[in-house]
């Protein structure tokens, strides 16, 4: 027995696929491998069989063809065992405009990287392209960097995860809030409001950067905010705006039968809040102290921090019965790493730099929905988008 790959392509019609597979069955010939779809209107399919009578094949298949006008080749093909493959998904986000897939593939050819599959889905402007590529012996940490790198000259966001994570099912996901789910830094707000924006500003880039720890820049940030008013904290919530994209995606993840949370190292009015809107499973934040109606300048109880933010996941998968490979993790500063890394898949979003190096992906603020590929959600989210 031999191996061929027979290719088929032609106008879409009914028969196609059981004129071609009886011609191999027909010449005694067993299929060991298939894939085919229509694009636009046009009929693709890929067999591998194991044949004993080539000549037979080649007659039969091209007579099949010719009788159901459609275009075939057949050439002969080596089996690679997928467990010699170092094999990575890789998913392109981005506003669709010409030569996005030319741009793209030119890297891969460029890094010696064989493409395997392709798939494309749009979502009126947006675009997701899902490439499926072998890394051979290269190392992923640094051609993920370098494609990274590649991706955002062009303004292109890039996720890159282990084909087997990407075939195992995710079940938790974990959303920082800040710069993530909502479009704001609701602590510069408080600042704003109490007179202290730059001082708090400063801090708060600092502590993004990772250039002073989270609890201490957080401390001082609080203590600045010492007698502002409770009610000015509803007077913010009511004004900041969710990132485009977050309720659809949200409910989409519910459906598929997600359990989504909110873990930020904000406070735990809005996370109550935005679990409420949203219709979350699980949110946490940090306890602003509050004495006759007005902030203390204190925080009340644990600190959430980058630690306690991993803890925190680690606590929710284990109550649901959730292993951490299944743990999708969202965020957008170095408060994020540790749950970032230890999710089976972490997403740097809006991010810093720190937090980028770190994770399989980044994803840009216009493009949140873009996860719904990234997750393969149902289609129903994309007619909704």
């Amino acid at each position: 027995m031999k191996l061929i790959a027979i290719s088929v392509y032609g106008e879409d019609k009914p028969g196609i696929v059981y004129r071609i597979s009886k011609a191999l069955a027909d010449c005694g010939a067993n299929i060991v491998d298939i894939e085919q779809t229509v694009l636009q209107g046009m009929f693709v399919m890929f067999i591998v069989a194991e044949v004993e009578d080539e000549s037979c094949v080649r007659k039969e298949v091209q007579k099949a063809a010719e009788d159901v006008k459609v275009n075939v080749s057949l050439t002969p093909f080596q089996r690679k065992e997928e467990d010699e493959k170092n094999l990575y998904v890789v998913t392109i986000l981005g506003k669709d405009r010409v030569g996005i897939v030319r741009d793209i593939t030119k890297i891969f050819l460029d890094f010696g990287i064989n493409i395997e599959k392709t798939t494309l889905t749009a979502r009126e402007e947006l675009i997701s392209i899902e490439f499926l590529v072998d890394l051979g012996n290269k190392d992923a940490a640094e051609v993920r960097r370098r494609l990274r790198g590649e991706a955002e000259r062009l303004g292109l966001d890039l996720v890159m995860q282990p084909y087997s994570t990407f075939r195992r099912e995710k079940r938790l996901i974990v959303f920082d809030m800040d710069s993530t789910l909502v479009e704001a830094e609701i602590i510069d707000e408080l600042a704003r409001e109490a007179g202290v924006g730059e001082e708090v500003s400063k801090l708060t880039e600092r502590a993004m950067r990772g250039e002073i720890g989270f609890k201490e820049a957080l401390e001082e940030r609080v203590k600045l905010l010492k007698g502002l008013p409770v009610e000015v904290l509803e007077k913010i919530y009511s004004r900041i705006k969710l990132t485009e994209g977050a309720k659809e995606l949200v409910r989409s993840l519910k459906e598929a039968g997600y359990k989504v949370a909110v873990v930020s190292g904000g406070f735990s009015y809005f996370t109550d809040r935005l679990k409420d809107e949203l219709g979350l499973d699980y949110a946490f934040g940090n306890e602003l102290e509050i004495e006759n109606g007005r902030l203390t300048g204190r925080i009340k109880g644990r600190i959430i921090d980058a630690k306690e933010k991993a803890r925190i996941v680690e606590e929710i998968a284990k109550k649901e019965g959730i292993s951490p490979e299944n743990v999708v993790a969202v965020g957008d500063g170095a408060n994020d790493r540790l749950m970032i890394e230890k999710a089976g898949l972490g997403i740097a979003f809006n991010a810093k730099e720190v937090l980028k190096e770190v994770a399989d992906g980044s994803i840009s603020k216009e493009n949140l929905v873009g996860l719904a590929s990234v997750l393969k959600l149902p289609a129903e989210f994309k007619k909704r988008i």
